[in-house]
This record gives structure tokens, C-alpha cells and sequence, in this order.
């Protein structure tokens, strides 16, 4: 079992930055590709960014390309996305997701989720 806690969600005004921390317990996080997704209200979950087990690779959504950056420190049992340029369309829950593999981030087949942090967008 991974167990996964999502921090540093809030209310920003548009233009505002947050960084998002995930923090893993459990199995070895090193061993896992992680992943952000977003859910925003009467919206499916939308996979964001990925990043395997070493950080050499990852992933982007097109439209977030630039704004948003994930990355990962394997001592910490931590993964970050860095979100600038907030409009408030990224209003969302933001989702940590933990899977063996990054050849694929279809929600569906996730295997670990968090519990998720309240993004708003707002002035």
C-alpha cells in the first residue's frame, strides 16, 4: 500500500503561483511513477503531469505546457507541481497519483490516489 497526502492548495488570484507537495508513505516511494490530475466541478478527472521514478522523464497535458512543472525529491518521499500564471479555469481538485508505471496515466487504471487538495482560482 502507498498512502498518499496532498498539501498546498488555497485561494489565489489570477496570475498567482501555488506549489503543490504530495507526500508518500508506505512502499517505497522511488519505486513508483507519479503523477498529478485535476478535477474540476461537473468535469471528469484530467490527467495534468507525470514523472517517473527517476524524474528523467515527464509529461504535460499540452494546454499546461509552461506553466506548470512537476518534479520530485526521492529522499523526501515528495512530489511538487509548481503552478504559475493560476487562471481560473485551473480552478480544481488537485489529485496525487501513484502508479508502477508511467506508460500510462489513464485515470482508470491508477493505482494509488490522495485524497486531494482545493485549488481557486479567483480575485
Amino acid at each position: 500500500q502507498v498512502q498518499l497526502v496532498e498539501s498546498g492548495g488555497g485561494l489565489v488570484q489570477p496570475g498567482g503561483s501555488l506549489r503543490l507537495s504530495c507526500t508518500a508513505s508506505g512502499r517505497t516511494f522511488s519505486g513508483y511513477a507519479m503523477g498529478w490530475f485535476r478535477q474540476a466541478p461537473g468535469k471528469e478527472r484530467e490527467f495534468v503531469a507525470g514523472i517517473n521514478w527517476s524524474g528523467s522523464k515527464i509529461s504535460y497535458i499540452d494546454s499546461m505546457k509552461g506553466r506548470f512543472t512537476i518534479s520530485r525529491d526521492n529522499a523526501k518521499n515528495t512530489m511538487y507541481l509548481q503552478v504559475n500564471s493560476l487562471k481560473p479555469e485551473d480552478t480544481a481538485v488537485y489529485y496525487c497519483a501513484a502508479n508502477p508505471s508511467d506508460s500510462s496515466w489513464n485515470p482508470a487504471i491508477v493505482q494509488y490516489w490522495g485524497q486531494g487538495t482545493q485549488v481557486t482560482v479567483s480575485s
